[in-house]
């Protein structure tokens, strides 16, 4: 755990966005990784280094990376530091979005996963080739409003069975094992 982590203290976290979306997924995953903690998360906008739309599993990793590095120069205080970013990438022909999680604590031990790959439809896909981000394109095909800051191509391809969010907080969840289980030093 971070440096000043006691059972009843509170952490301070990191989380490299100002979406809701994201910021409730890192709320959510720590609370549950953490449960005898008081939670005090900080938004923070940072650069991923990367294109605004991540289009190869790399450069959505990168990005998360990036993040979470710019972050903490920013806010060198903190217990942990939060890096989400979204990517597509072409499986066999087709577009898949997925997202990469990572972690820091500030002990330096971090933790990375990456999301269950969702298959996007091809007028998606097509709005995507044309230079379109993912959520715009999936505004303009669902005719939805900002969809990226609900519950995102997930939400809109599973009608709510699944959302960005509840995506993001399992993959945070999962990211955050090397930091909270004792098979980890």
């Amino acid at each position: 755990m971070g440096k000043s982590s006691k059972p009843g203290q509170t952490l301070t976290v990191v989380v490299t966005s100002f979406n809701p979306v994201k910021i409730e997924a890192a709320r959510e995953a720590f609370l549950r990784s953490f449960a005898s903690y008081e939670i005090q998360l900080v938004p923070l906008q940072v650069s991923s280094g990367v294109a605004d739309q991540p289009m190869s599993d790399d450069e959505t990793r990168r990005g998360a990376r990036n993040r979470v590095s710019e972050a903490r120069l920013k806010v060198p205080d903190a217990d942990f530091w939060v890096g989400l970013e979204g990517g597509l990438d072409f499986f066999d022909e087709h577009l898949m979005a997925f997202a990469w999680m990572v972690v820091s604590a500030a002990d330096n031990r971090s933790g990375e996963a990456r999301s269950a790959t969702l298959p996007l439809p091809p007028e998606v896909q097509a709005l995507v080739q044309g230079g379109l981000e993912l959520g715009e394109a999936n505004d303009r095909v669902f005719s939805t409003i900002n969809s990226k800051q609900a519950g995102g191509a997930y939400g809109l391809l599973t009608d709510g069975l699944m959302t960005r969010e509840s995506i993001y907080t399992q993959t945070l969840t999962l990211a955050l094992i090397p930091l909270v289980h004792e098979l980890w030093p």
